[in-house]
Protein backbone atom coordinates (compact mmCIF):
# COMPACT_ATOMS: atom_id res chain seq x y z
CA UNK A 1 0.00 0.00 0.00
CA UNK A 2 1.38 3.07 0.86
CA UNK A 3 4.81 3.53 0.24
CA UNK A 4 7.71 6.70 0.16
CA UNK A 5 7.61 8.64 -3.38
CA UNK A 6 10.71 7.37 -5.13
CA UNK A 7 11.35 10.62 -7.16
CA UNK A 8 13.53 13.27 -6.57
CA UNK A 9 13.58 14.50 -2.95
CA UNK A 10 12.63 11.35 -1.35
CA UNK A 11 15.23 11.48 0.87
CA UNK A 12 13.73 14.16 2.43
CA UNK A 13 10.22 12.70 2.52
CA UNK A 14 8.91 16.36 1.36
CA UNK A 15 6.67 14.56 -1.53
CA UNK A 16 5.01 11.31 -0.95
CA UNK A 17 2.55 9.83 -3.72
CA UNK A 18 0.44 6.53 -3.71
CA UNK A 19 -1.93 4.67 -6.73
CA UNK A 20 -3.71 2.40 -4.29
CA UNK A 21 -6.52 -0.15 -4.77
CA UNK A 22 -7.09 0.75 -0.24
CA UNK A 23 -9.48 2.79 1.30
CA UNK A 24 -8.61 6.66 1.12
CA UNK A 25 -11.39 7.02 3.73
CA UNK A 26 -9.38 8.71 6.95
CA UNK A 27 -6.00 8.21 4.71
CA UNK A 28 -3.56 8.02 8.15
CA UNK A 29 -0.42 8.60 6.10
CA UNK A 30 -1.52 12.10 6.66
CA UNK A 31 -0.74 12.65 10.47
CA UNK A 32 2.74 12.40 9.05
CA UNK A 33 2.65 15.38 6.75
CA UNK A 34 5.36 18.06 7.16
CA UNK A 35 7.49 19.24 9.72
CA UNK A 36 7.76 21.73 12.72
CA UNK A 37 8.03 24.34 10.35
CA UNK A 38 5.06 23.39 8.70
CA UNK A 39 2.05 26.10 10.61
CA UNK A 40 -0.67 25.03 8.31
CA UNK A 41 -1.91 21.38 6.27
CA UNK A 42 -4.37 21.48 4.18
CA UNK A 43 -6.06 18.55 3.23
CA UNK A 44 -8.22 17.58 0.04
CA UNK A 45 -10.57 15.10 -0.40
CA UNK A 46 -12.83 14.34 -3.88
CA UNK A 47 -15.29 12.03 -3.38
CA UNK A 48 -17.43 10.25 -5.70
CA UNK A 49 -20.49 12.24 -5.74
CA UNK A 50 -24.39 11.36 -6.48
CA UNK A 51 -24.54 12.73 -10.02
CA UNK A 52 -22.63 14.40 -12.59
CA UNK A 53 -23.88 15.78 -15.82
CA UNK A 54 -27.58 15.47 -14.90
CA UNK A 55 -26.56 12.11 -14.15
CA UNK A 56 -27.66 9.66 -11.57
CA UNK A 57 -24.30 8.53 -10.55
CA UNK A 58 -24.37 4.39 -8.97
CA UNK A 59 -20.58 4.02 -8.58
CA UNK A 60 -17.07 4.78 -10.05
CA UNK A 61 -14.29 2.59 -11.53
CA UNK A 62 -11.07 4.20 -11.84
CA UNK A 63 -8.49 2.82 -14.12
CA UNK A 64 -4.63 3.30 -14.21
CA UNK A 65 -1.51 3.21 -16.22
CA UNK A 66 0.27 1.63 -13.68
CA UNK A 67 4.09 3.14 -13.00
CA UNK A 68 3.18 5.91 -15.53
CA UNK A 69 0.72 6.88 -13.40
CA UNK A 70 3.19 6.81 -9.89
CA UNK A 71 5.82 8.51 -12.06
CA UNK A 72 3.19 11.14 -13.19
CA UNK A 73 1.70 12.01 -9.77
CA UNK A 74 5.00 12.15 -8.20
CA UNK A 75 6.14 14.41 -11.19
CA UNK A 76 3.71 16.98 -10.27
CA UNK A 77 3.71 17.05 -6.71
CA UNK A 78 7.39 17.46 -6.99
CA UNK A 79 6.97 20.69 -9.37
CA UNK A 80 4.44 22.05 -6.91
CA UNK A 81 7.56 22.29 -4.46
CA UNK A 82 9.23 24.31 -7.09
CA UNK A 83 5.63 26.34 -7.58
CA UNK A 84 4.80 27.49 -4.35
CA UNK A 85 6.40 27.98 -1.11
CA UNK A 86 5.37 24.73 0.69
CA UNK A 87 7.23 22.28 3.05
CA UNK A 88 5.54 18.95 1.49
CA UNK A 89 3.18 17.24 -0.51
CA UNK A 90 1.32 13.79 -0.20
CA UNK A 91 -0.95 12.97 -2.87
CA UNK A 92 -3.01 9.38 -3.15
CA UNK A 93 -5.20 8.36 -6.42
CA UNK A 94 -7.34 5.43 -5.63
CA UNK A 95 -7.93 2.85 -8.46
CA UNK A 96 -10.36 0.01 -8.34
CA UNK A 97 -14.06 0.20 -8.37
CA UNK A 98 -15.63 2.75 -5.73
CA UNK A 99 -19.12 4.02 -4.08
CA UNK A 100 -21.06 7.10 -3.74
CA UNK A 101 -19.13 9.12 -0.84
CA UNK A 102 -16.03 7.18 -0.97
CA UNK A 103 -12.61 9.21 -1.77
CA UNK A 104 -11.18 8.62 -4.92
CA UNK A 105 -8.71 11.54 -4.50
CA UNK A 106 -6.13 12.66 -1.31
CA UNK A 107 -4.10 15.91 -1.72
CA UNK A 108 -2.12 17.13 1.38
CA UNK A 109 -0.24 20.12 1.58
CA UNK A 110 2.14 21.21 4.23
CA UNK A 111 3.44 24.95 4.25
CA UNK A 112 4.49 27.29 7.25
CA UNK A 113 1.37 29.48 6.55
CA UNK A 114 -2.19 28.79 5.01
CA UNK A 115 -1.94 31.22 2.26
CA UNK A 116 0.33 29.08 0.24
CA UNK A 117 -1.62 25.78 0.47
CA UNK A 118 -4.93 27.16 -0.83
CA UNK A 119 -3.24 27.30 -4.60
CA UNK A 120 -0.61 25.08 -4.60
CA UNK A 121 -3.81 22.07 -3.25
CA UNK A 122 -5.80 23.32 -6.08
CA UNK A 123 -3.00 23.54 -8.62
CA UNK A 124 -2.35 20.15 -8.22
CA UNK A 125 -5.43 18.63 -8.22
CA UNK A 126 -6.01 20.63 -11.81
CA UNK A 127 -3.06 19.24 -12.90
CA UNK A 128 -3.43 15.65 -12.15
CA UNK A 129 -7.17 16.16 -13.80
CA UNK A 130 -5.81 17.16 -16.94
CA UNK A 131 -2.06 14.63 -17.13
CA UNK A 132 -2.38 11.64 -15.00
CA UNK A 133 -3.17 8.71 -16.82
CA UNK A 134 -6.28 7.40 -14.45
CA UNK A 135 -9.22 7.09 -16.46
CA UNK A 136 -13.01 7.49 -14.45
CA UNK A 137 -15.55 5.16 -15.38
CA UNK A 138 -19.13 6.08 -14.07
CA UNK A 139 -21.77 4.09 -14.06
CA UNK A 140 -25.74 4.82 -13.47
CA UNK A 141 -28.49 4.58 -11.46
CA UNK A 142 -30.40 3.75 -15.07
CA UNK A 143 -28.05 1.24 -16.06
CA UNK A 144 -26.11 2.80 -18.25
CA UNK A 145 -22.23 3.79 -18.54
CA UNK A 146 -19.84 5.94 -19.75
CA UNK A 147 -15.94 6.44 -19.50
CA UNK A 148 -15.43 10.52 -18.35
CA UNK A 149 -13.15 12.07 -20.84
CA UNK A 150 -13.17 9.93 -23.74
CA UNK A 151 -14.55 11.79 -27.00
CA UNK A 152 -18.07 12.07 -27.38
CA UNK A 153 -19.81 12.34 -31.07
CA UNK A 154 -19.47 16.05 -31.45
CA UNK A 155 -17.56 16.75 -28.52
CA UNK A 156 -13.29 17.08 -27.23
CA UNK A 157 -11.60 15.35 -24.59
CA UNK A 158 -11.32 18.67 -23.48
CA UNK A 159 -14.85 19.60 -23.12
CA UNK A 160 -15.49 16.54 -21.37
CA UNK A 161 -12.80 16.56 -19.22
CA UNK A 162 -14.15 20.15 -17.70
CA UNK A 163 -17.00 18.41 -16.33
CA UNK A 164 -15.28 16.12 -14.65
CA UNK A 165 -15.33 15.93 -10.41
Amino acid sequence: MPCADKGPGAADNRVRTWITRESLDGFEPFAELGTEADGAVLVFQGRVRETNRGRAVASLAYEAYGEMAERELSAICHEALERFDIGAVFAAHRVGELGLREVSVAIGVAAGHRDACYPASRWIMETLKAKLPVWKHEYYQDGDSHWVGAPQAGATVAEDRSSAG
